[in-house]
């Protein structure tokens, strides 16, 4: 069975391994056209002002760049970056020490920002709009609120669900940008890159069938090519071709869609449980024994985009071409 790991783009301590991958510049950056050119003018311009580039809210899909976009436009300003992450901060008081200790024009990036408590949006309105911390001293009648000026900062927002954001929170971004599955072209330019990074040798053809089976995001084609690299290496003579991607996918068990026995589970959950759909995702979570975030944000977003899963008011519903798929007749509409 495949490594669950190995198609979830969720961040793991193998991502560690991702590092010496990642781009620094935007001239780097393969990919996502529109939002580096957005970017370059935008953090052209706080750079001749000399000023902290507008806050910058982030989302999409896993694995797309997020993370890395962030580092990227530090590194372009020429400032550092300070990483945490929404469930980390429990406190009040541990986001008023991070954002006290900001240097001008510094970099606050916050992955799964939408996971923040309710109590530290509101230390953080403050510090986004008017640069300052409302912070209360006392308790009862006697409370007073001291306000206490931090250096102008960038936050970097990055988050998976964009809609669990609350409205006050999203309208202080002042730049919004989604992140889309990456096309076919881009993700093979990025296996290649990364490829002389970690100094394999792969052939052209092998570099395509790899790119169509990482289901259009960065973090994938990585670990696949890791595990290719690791099947060439012992079992050929090192160099990657198409019949050593083919064989170490087989092995895998990822076939040419970057579908894994998670996604054609839920495909056959949905198709013979559930007679096709519609069915609701907590019905559908309790049938595979997952967790909805985890149908919600690791395999539908591609499911979905890729047409085999459509989402209805009532529920998922399998598609024509989920049914096409297994070679199954799809209900009421003959075989295809």
């Amino acid at each position: 069975m495949t490594d669950p790991r190995l198609l979830t783009p969720s961040r793991a301590d193998e991502d560690a391994q991702d590092e010496g991958l990642r781009p620094k510049r935007l001239d780097d950056y393969i990919g996502q056209d529109k939002i580096r050119e957005q970017l370059h003018v935008s953090i052209e311009a706080a750079r001749q002002r000399g000023d902290a580039l507008d806050h910058t809210l982030l989302y999409g899909p896993p694995g797309l760049g997020k993370t890395t976009l962030a580092y990227v436009i530090a590194n372009e300003l020429g400032v550092p970056v300070r990483t945490t992450a929404g469930p980390v901060i429990e406190k009040p008081g541990d986001l008023a020490g991070i954002l006290s200790n900001l240097q001008p024009r510094e970099v606050l990036f916050i992955d799964e920002i939408h996971r923040m408590p309710p109590a530290i949006e509101e230390i953080l309105y403050p510090a986004m709009e008017d640069f300052e911390l409302d912070i209360v001293i006392g308790q009862g009648p006697g409370a007073r609120s001291v306000k206490v000026p931090v250096e102008r900062f960038t936050l970097v927002g990055a988050t998976t669900r964009a809609g669990l954001l609350t409205s006050p929170l999203r309208a202080r971004f002042g730049i919004v940008q989604r992140l889309d599955f990456y096309a076919a072209a881009d993700i093979e330019e990025i296996a290649r890159r990364s490829a002389r990074i970690l100094n394999v040798q792969m052939d052209d053809e092998a570099a395509t069938d790899l790119a169509s089976r990482s289901r259009g995001t960065p973090r994938i084609v990585n670990r696949l090519l890791r595990r290719v690299r690791d099947y060439a290496q012992v079992r050929a003579n090192g160099r990657v071709t198409l019949e050593v991607v083919r064989a170490a996918m087989q092995l895998l068990d990822v076939d040419a869609y970057g579908f894994d026995d998670s996604d054609r589970r839920l495909l056959l959950t949905i198709i013979d449980k559930f007679s096709g759909g519609p069915v609701g995702l907590g019905s559908l979570a309790a049938a595979l024994s997952e967790e909805e975030d985890a149908i919600e944000d690791i395999h539908e977003p591609f499911l979905i985009q890729s047409g085999f899963i459509e989402r209805t008011p009532r529920g998922r519903l399998a598609t024509a071409r989920a049914y096409q798929y297994f070679g199954r007749s799809a209900p009421g509409r003959g075989w295809f």
